[in-house]
């Protein structure tokens, strides 16, 4: 079957930035504060994985159970209820998409049960999930929207399938990737706002936690150096890295990227990126490999920050990167 490609009226208009806070941090937090806190309908099930752990998926109501089922990952210690997530429910749902929200490992409100956590090129959970989306919906069309780290897992599970049938996903959306997970690092350690507010946000989320499962480590993990870090390079050599089998965290920053496996993603995917990005530096955007692929829909703004992307006003927000996913995918949904 030809796999599908959205017309060009499911691109994506213009973005334009609310006014006067168009910056690159005003719109980082702007986006976080201004989304949705709730949304009604939300039904939680707990999936035991291969391995003896579990994930938990959150699915939105669904009357009808022959509409498009998209799968949503969030970002580095988000979760599957953050306020991104939510908004791409509502947006999803004016397009008639149903939607599945998952949690990566720990990312629920529990710790999970195995020493391994969730990482940046962790794409067997994924795999897992549409597998048995598949199994329960065989006739359902299954769409996958990832926002930064969860965006970085879409598109280089996409690219490990390369030219084979990509495991049942006929569109996709990836929203504020780190394309090169060694460079979003060294943004984030190189400037004040990086080393500051958010890799210190992060990085007290990633340590709490695994202090709640320092009984399941064994001597592979420096913990000294983990209760230490200062920054997320300095915790993924600690512990991401032995963690899930790479050698360091040069090494698994060098085999997670995705921008090293956009060249084989064969699935229609529309790429959101701000070159304002405070997580990404501009010149890092992989953009001659975003404009080789012909499956790939790259739409690069000047301004939208990191999962920004608000405009309207204060009063009424609207936010342009759910809006544009859930048009691109309704588009794919069309175009079959």
């Amino acid at each position: 079957m030809a796999r599908p490609r959205p017309a060009p009226s499911a691109l994506p208009r213009r973005f334009r930035p609310v006014r006067p806070w168009s910056g690159p941090h005003a719109q980082t937090l702007l986006g976080k504060a201004l989304r949705r806190r709730s949304l009604d309908g939300l039904r939680r099930e707990r999936w035991t994985t291969p391995d003896g752990d579990f994930l938990d998926l959150d699915f939105t109501a669904d009357p009808d159970p022959a509409r498009p089922l998209a799968v949503v990952l969030h970002g580095l210690e988000g979760n599957s209820r953050r306020g991104y997530c939510l908004e791409a429910y509502a947006a999803l749902a004016r397009e008639d998409i149903a939607a599945v929200g998952v949690n990566f490992r720990a990312c629920s409100g529990e710790p999970n049960l195995r020493a391994r956590a969730y990482h940046s090129g962790e794409t067997g959970d994924l795999a897992f999930v549409l597998e048995g989306l598949r199994d329960r919906f065989p006739n359902r069309v299954l769409l996958a929207l990832g926002y930064s780290l969860g965006g970085n897992v879409l598109l280089k599970y996409l690219g490990e399938h390369g030219e084979a049938e990509p495991a049942e996903v006929s569109g996709a959306v990836a929203v504020s990737v780190p394309y090169d997970l060694d460079a979003g690092v060294r943004r984030l350690e190189n400037t004040f706002l990086g080393r500051q507010l958010y890799s210190r946000y992060f990085l007290r989320s990633l340590v709490d936690k695994t202090r709640l499962k320092t009984h399941l480590l064994d001597e592979s993990v420096h913990l000294d150096a983990v209760w230490n870090a200062e920054s997320i390079r300095a915790f993924d050599e600690a512990l991401t890295a032995p963690l899930h089998g790479f050698a360091s965290a040069e090494d698994y920053y060098r085999r997670s990227s995705s921008a090293g496996f956009l060249p084989h993603v064969r699935v229609s995917t529309l790429l959101l990126h701000s070159l304002d990005d405070p997580f990404f530096a501009a010149e890092a955007v992989p953009r001659p490999a975003m404009a080789d692929n012909p499956w790939l829909y790259p739409v690069v703004t000047e301004r939208g920050g990191h999962v920004g992307f608000v405009g309207g006003s204060l009063r009424r927000p609207r936010f342009w990167a759910e809006e544009s996913a859930a048009r691109f995918l309704a588009g794919v949904v069309r175009a079959r």
